[in-house]
């Protein structure tokens, strides 16, 4: 299995012993978020499931304040420790996270809540409401047993899925006053690692105007954006450097009316990922040297990069090294991961805040049909988040 668990050393550990008697009540918080779909594009939507948040958090005291929105989710943001008079000097952790999910409304009716063969399914179960769920519980367990002993900001934004162009401003800005910051997103893999890298994430639409004309009778006047639209491509695929971890995808083509029209508009839409900082200026300008072949079209680049890499920094390196160690005392063992995927601790890890990744769920399928949770890994993997508040 992902984790396996010494059950033996909760019996001397109250943080951990106080994780494993709340399972019921981690589950049923799982249960009650899967509940509430939440769509990156339905506002109201995900407001209903900060509603639910903010009725759990008042229960562990957590004081909330949102950030009102008009096109996505509002933010949510809670505070805990933070009236404790031993925690007033010192700089807050963060807890990072997202409500909105990919799926739409009514995806319950095809995938609904379930445990089975040792999981609990459903939409968003993994990305990310189980790592809500187990954040308000490390919290919770945490303030039991007076050991909050630095005040913490919990950060739930509502647009992440969808390029988090809303929240990013709001998530820097507390970033700023943050001594580390813990991503609840799910782990890595099935043995669960964390992660300490990630890559930045850009979007780039090459769109052209041609000349429309008959195929048949009037060939030689059209200017065909289809074909300089491919020429372009070919080009863009060389901008792919693997060995610096630099790809470049064009994932989206449209183009054309009938196959007897010279087309007079094409488009692609490109996904682009950096490893490296410095490869997102490079790759920019790259794109926007691009330069039509057929002096009869017309061409245009949109989009640029939306998230900066994450790198590995000492920072964060010193922070897994406290995680692994943990995580052995409690019975399991820590992994370390880089991923392709973005998410917000992008923001904070480029800042140079000291930011780890993937401290969430471990399970499978995030965005697809079978995403779902491993039971087993919840409760050592909750106790880990814990002890890690603790002790940074």
């Amino acid at each position: 299995m992902a984790t396996s668990t010494k059950k033996a050393t909760y019996a001397h550990n109250p943080l951990q012993s106080g994780v494993a008697a709340s399972e019921r009540t981690l589950l049923d918080r799982i249960r009650q978020l899967v509940a509430i779909e939440s769509p990156s594009d339905d506002k109201k939507a995900v407001d209903r499931c900060v509603d639910a948040v903010v009725e759990m958090a008042a229960k562990v005291g957590g004081r909330a304040r949102r950030h009102r929105q008009r096109a996505f989710g509002d933010v949510l943001e809670l505070r805990f420790g933070f009236a404790e008079k031993g925690n007033r000097e010192l700089a807050p952790l963060m807890l990072l996270g997202h409500l909105d999910t990919v799926w739409p409304l009514g995806t319950l009716t095809s995938m609904p809540f379930r445990i089975a063969k040792g999981r609990a399914w459903g939409p968003g179960v993994l990305d990310m409401k189980a790592g809500v769920a187990m954040g308000l519980m490390a919290v919770e367990i945490l303030r039991e047993f007076d050991a909050l002993q630095r005040p913490v900001i919990f950060l739930l934004n509502g647009d992440e899925e969808v390029g988090s162009t809303v929240s990013r401003a709001i998530t820097e800005k507390l970033a700023r006053e943050c001594a580390a910051v813990f991503v609840l997103e799910p782990a890595q893999g099935p043995k669960g690692a964390y992660k300490t890298a990630r890559k930045g994430v850009g979007g780039y639409t090459v769109r052209v105007t041609g000349v429309a004309a008959h195929a048949g009778v009037d060939f030689e006047r059209g200017h065909s954006a289809i074909a300089e639209l491919a020429w372009q491509l070919e080009k863009v695929r060389g901008f792919t450097e693997l060995d610096r971890g630099l790809t470049v995808n064009a994932g989206v083509i449209r183009g054309g009316t009938r196959t007897n029209v010279i087309a007079a508009e094409a488009e692609a839409e490109i996904d682009v990922r950096v490893a490296q900082g410095k490869d997102a200026a490079r790759i920019e300008k790259k794109f926007r040297s691009l330069r039509v072949r057929d002096r009869g079209c017309v061409l245009h680049v949109e989009g640029g990069m939306n998230r900066p890499p994450m790198e590995r920094s000492r920072g964060t390196v010193a922070l897994f090294r406290r995680a692994a160690t943990l995580a052995a005392q409690i019975g399991f063992e820590l992994g370390e991961a880089s991923t392709g995927g973005g998410s917000d601790g992008n923001f904070t890890a480029a800042m140079g805040v000291p930011t780890l990744d993937g401290m969430g769920a471990v399970g499978e399928g995030a965005h697809a049909s079978h995403e779902s949770v491993v039971l087993e890994s919840l409760i050592p993997r909750t106790a880990l988040l814990a002890e890690m508040i603790r002790a940074t």
